[in-house]
């Protein structure tokens, strides 16, 4: 039976997900072994390698940039080497799924700072999902309640940092290879955390602690690689909600491998921040097909007869 350009997305969504949550629960479990500086440069230096191939062999190469977009990829470097840091740092210290639930935020940030700072038309309803979004965070985070950790800010900074990288990544003009793009902020990431790694002595990595730095370079690149894919198959309406997938791996990889389970006001709140990302997600899907419908439309009329311009 033929599988569908939707089905075949929606698996790649799946597996890009998966491949990100299995990369973070590989680094989790360093935690008490290796030191964070030092874990994710020694990530970076596999990881930089396997990418550098995959950017190669996907004709993905490409670092002629012009002042804006030099300007943007800076930008978005920057972001990137930021939120290595608060997000490992919140995995290293807090249970995977709640670290995960938080970040699950990131589609109703990106959209609220659009409308912020770059005045992108956001409706009421979006608006009103993303406030509502913005409430199950908290309950997520849980400020001044007893289970509050320190960590989980550092999460809500994780997110606030994705948001100014995928901003900056919005705006890149579309010549730009996103595969350079996602290389030039592995390097920075790994020349950082390798500079930082000397502020404290390095640990001597166990055979399994190699296997899991292995595993979590794998994870990340099949992860990037999934991801590139999943953007060029199917309707991204139909595609991007299975990005949610990441929290279901992220409760089953808390539990079985580290033996967490978040509390109900927690999975209370991560239910409010998917079904609010989802519908933000579904509702600028579907305003982008009426914009695609409008212009083409606009087209049709240009080439039609009579001498009526497009509208």
């Amino acid at each position: 039976m033929a599988v569908s350009d939707n089905a075949r997305g929606a698996l790649l969504m799946m597996g890009s997900m998966a491949a990100f949550t299995f990369n973070d629960a590989s680094m989790k479990a360093l935690a008490d072994e290796v030191p964070l500086a030092q874990a994710v440069f020694l990530r970076g230096l596999l990881t930089g390698g396997l990418m550098y191939l995959l950017a190669r062999r996907m004709g993905g190469l490409g670092f002629r940039y012009s002042r804006r977009d030099l300007g943007l990829v800076a930008l978005r470097t920057i972001a990137e080497v930021a939120a290595a840091g608060v997000f490992i740092t919140a995995l290293f210290n807090m249970p995977i799924a709640n670290a995960t639930a938080i970040l699950q935020a990131l589609p109703l940030t990106v959209t609220l700072a659009g409308a912020l700072f770059f005045r992108e038309a956001v409706g009421w309803r979006r608006m009103l999902a993303i406030l509502v979004g913005l409430l199950g965070v908290l309950l997520i985070v849980q400020p001044g309640a007893e289970g509050f950790s320190i960590y989980s800010v550092y999460a809500v900074l994780a997110v606030l940092t994705v948001t100014v990288r995928d901003l900056a990544a919005r705006r890149l003009s579309p010549a730009v290879p996103s595969l350079s793009v996602a290389l030039i902020a592995s390097v920075a990431v790994t020349v950082v955390f390798g500079a930082a790694s000397l502020a404290t002595p390095w640990a001597a990595p166990s055979p399994i602690a190699w296997v899991q730095l292995a595993a979590a370079s794998v994870f990340i690149v099949g992860g990037y690689t999934f991801s590139v894919a999943t953007m060029r198959i199917g309707d991204i309406a139909a595609v991007t909600p299975f990005r949610y997938t990441s929290l279901l791996w992220a409760l089953l990889l808390g539990l079985v491998v580290f033996g967490d389970w978040p509390d109900r006001l927690t999975l209370a709140g991560a239910v409010i921040v998917v079904a609010t990302g989802t519908f933000t997600l579904l509702r600028e899907a579907r305003l982008a097909r009426r914009q695609r419908a409008a212009a083409g439309a606009g087209a049709t009329a240009s080439t039609g007869p009579g001498p009526r311009p497009a509208a």
